[in-house]
């Protein structure tokens, strides 16, 4: 019977998760100098949703939400398969990192905040700097010099997202709901 609990509050959460993740990824966002590439709060959002509800969640919240924001941008015409295949990958590497520190198992400590940061730089370094770009060239024929200014800016700046705002999420959260 746990368990069906369990079930269905991973199943809220996620979609609740994406519900805000498209808030975030399509309202709150700047940009960042490179064409069709944003500053947004969203990734530290999904490194939440990813630590609370795992690997799988963390893949729908991204994938999901990144397409459809972008079935509802006005500038693009369809959704950016390989960017919201990179973000979905993001959302299940934060998941099984979160999951193998532990970060919500027992005292949130500094070394677990380290590693947590670690992992999201090697997550984020592997999707914008392996998947997207490399997914650009070979499905859209996008240009690999376009790709990579547009992927490391991604990276970049969600690194930094993660790194301040999700860091700060990962401690409020243990702090009200775990502790």
């Amino acid at each position: 019977m746990n368990h069906n609990i369990l079930s269905a509050h991973k199943v809220i959460g996620t979609i609740v998760g994406t519900i805000v993740f498209v808030v975030l990824f399509k309202y709150i966002a700047w940009p960042s100098g490179v064409a069709h590439t944003d500053i947004t709060l969203a990734p530290a959002w999904l490194a939440l949703m990813s630590a609370i509800f795992g690997p799988i969640a963390g893949f729908i919240v991204a994938f999901i939400g990144h397409s459809l924001t972008d079935l509802s941008s006005a500038s693009l015409d369809s959704v950016w398969w390989t960017w919201a295949i990179a973000d979905g990958m993001f959302g299940f590497f934060m998941g099984l990192a979160t999951t193998r520190i532990g970060i919500f198992v027992g005292e949130l400590t500094s070394r677990k905040l380290v590693l947590f940061n670690i992992w999201q730089l090697i997550a984020n370094a592997v999707v914008w700097l392996v998947i997207a770009p490399l997914g650009d060239h070979w499905i859209y024929g996008t240009m690999l010099g376009k790709a990579y200014a547009q992927a490391g800016m991604a990276m970049l700046a969600n690194t930094l997202v993660i790194a301040i705002l999700g860091t700060l999420f990962i401690k409020l959260y243990h702090t009200w709901f775990v502790k």
